[in-house]
C-alpha cells in the first residue's frame, strides 16, 4: 500500500492543470460510484488527480489514485485492494484504465455492496457500455463523457479567457451580440487553424511531435480499446487498422461495404461490427438520413475529429471537409447529426438545416430562409449566416 500512497503523492505534486474543465462542476461528486469515460489523449487520468488535488491535502490518505497499469492487480482484486484502503481509513478510491482488470465491473459492485462509506471514481475507454454490458452496475453507477478539448476551451487555454459556452438556441438566435462579445478580446481566426490541426487532444501541451503521439494513441485505440474491451482475437487486429485506414483516406462518404470486405478479406456483417467499434473508439463519426441508425449502412463516414486527418494524411487534407468534420464533432455531443440530401447539408435534432460554406462563396448563393449557413473563412455572421467557429463554444 505504501508505494501506491508514494506515487499518488508525486503523480499530485507534478500534477499542472491549466484550464479547468466544466465536466468537474457538471459532475455530482457526492455519488458512491462514477464512471468517467472518454477516448485515449482526452485527459481522463488528469481529470482524476485534479479531483484529488483540489479536495484532499497532498499527504491525505484518504484519498487514492491507482492505475490498473500497474502488474500488482494481476494478482490481487480491486474489491480485496479496496478493502485494505477502506479499513485503513480510506474514503476514495480513484481507479484508472479500470477495464484493464479482469471481472471489474463485479468487483466495482461487491466495493459498492461492502465498503458504503468508500467512495469510487474511475475512468474507463469511449469503447465501453457502463450499464448496457454490464448489468450488476445498473442503477449504482453515474457516467460521465469526457471529450477533447472544444474551441472555446483551446482558446480559453491559449489566451488566459474564461469564455462561457452557448447553447445551439443561443448561437442560432443570438450570434451576432455574441461575437461582439468576443472579437474584442480576442480573434478566434489567429487560433482556428491551430486548433483543427492539433487543438483536439490536450496533449498538444507536451513538448512531443503532436503528429507522432496522436498516431500513437490511434494504434493504442485499436490495439487496446478495442481488442481488448470488445475481446477480439489478435489475428483480426491488422483487419480493424486497415479498414480504419481505407476509411479515413476515402473521406466522408458512403462505404462500399463489399469492396471493403474485399479489402480486408472478411464478410460484410464483420465490415459493418467494425465499423461500430471504430465509431465506438471516437475514430470515426458515422452519419444517417434522419430516421435510420445502426445497423443499417451509414450515409456518410467522417473521421471523428479534423486532427485525426492531419496525422493520417497531411498532405491531402480538403478545407472544406475538414470544416464539416469540425461541425459534426462539435455538435456531436449533445445533438443528433444526420445527413441531408445534398453534399455539406446536414440536420441537425431532425428538423434545423445546415449548410457548411465559405465565406468568399456566400455571394453565389441564393440564401433561403429556413437554411442555416455556417460560414468559415469569417470572424462574423448576419441573419442566418453564423460562423462557423462559434459552434466551437458550444461546450
Amino acid at each position: 500500500m505504501e508505494i501506491f500512497f508514494r506515487t499518488h503523492r508525486y503523480l499530485i505534486e507534478h500534477t499542472n492543470v491549466p484550464l479547468r474543465r466544466d465536466i468537474m462542476d457538471e459532475i455530482d461528486w457526492s455519488d458512491r460510484l462514477i464512471g468517467i469515460k472518454g477516448t485515449r489523449g482526452v485527459g481522463k487520468t488528469t481529470l482524476l488527480l485534479q479531483y484529488a488535488k483540489d479536495n484532499f491535502a497532498v499527504d491525505d490518505r484518504q484519498c487514492l489514485y491507482v492505475n490498473m497499469n500497474n502488474f500488482y492487480f494481476q494478482g490481487r482484486g480491486i474489491a480485496d485492494f479496496a478493502g485494505e484502503f477502506y479499513r485503513k481509513g480510506g474514503r476514495v478510491l480513484l481507479i484508472d484504465q479500470v477495464f484493464k482488470q479482469p471481472n471489474w465491473s463485479k468487483e466495482l459492485r461487491r466495493c459498492h455492496d461492502e465498503y458504503l462509506g468508500l467512495k469510487i471514481v474511475f475512468t474507463g475507454s469511449s469503447v465501453m457500455r457502463l450499464k448496457d454490458e454490464n448489468p450488476e452496475l445498473n442503477g449504482i453507477v453515474k457516467s460521465y463523457n469526457l471529450r477533447g478539448f472544444s474551441f472555446r476551451e483551446f482558446i480559453n487555454l491559449m489566451t488566459g479567457n474564461r469564455f462561457r459556452s452557448y447553447s445551439l438556441d443561443e448561437i442560432i438566435n443570438d450570434h451576432e451580440r455574441i461575437v461582439k462579445t468576443i472579437l474584442p478580446k480576442v480573434s478566434p481566426a489567429r487560433f482556428f487553424k491551430d486548433y483543427i490541426h492539433h487543438g483536439f487532444y490536450p496533449f498538444f501541451q507536451e513538448h512531443r511531435n503532436y503528429s507522432e503521439n496522436l498516431l500513437k494513441t490511434m494504434n493504442m485505440m485499436t490495439e487496446v480499446d478495442i481488442l481488448l474491451i470488445k475481446q477480439m482475437e489478435l489475428k483480426y487486429l491488422t483487419k480493424v487498422k486497415k479498414l480504419f485506414y481505407l476509411l479515413a483516406v476515402d473521406g466522408p462518404k458512403s462505404p462500399n461495404v463489399s469492396q471493403l470486405a474485399a479489402d480486408i478479406e472478411t464478410s460484410r456483417a464483420t465490415v459493418m461490427n467494425y465499423i461500430k467499434y471504430l465509431a465506438d473508439a471516437r475514430l470515426i463519426n458515422m452519419i444517417y438520413p434522419v430516421g435510420e441508425d445502426f445497423p443499417k449502412k451509414p450515409t456518410k463516414i467522417m473521421l471523428h475529429n479534423s486532427n485525426l486527418m492531419y496525422a493520417i494524411y497531411p498532405i491531402n487534407t480538403d478545407e472544406q471537409i475538414a470544416m464539416e468534420t469540425f461541425f459534426v464533432n462539435s455538435l456531436w455531443r449533445d445533438h443528433k447529426v444526420n445527413q441531408s440530401l445534398r453534399e455539406n447539408f446536414y440536420t441537425v435534432d431532425g428538423t434545423r438545416q445546415f449548410r457548411i460554406i465559405n465565406a468568399a462563396n456566400m455571394a453565389k448563393v441564393r440564401l433561403q430562409p429556413d437554411m442555416l449557413y455556417c460560414r468559415y473563412n469569417s470572424e462574423v455572421g448576419m441573419g442566418n449566416q453564423i460562423p462557423l467557429w462559434l459552434f466551437g463554444f458550444l461546450y
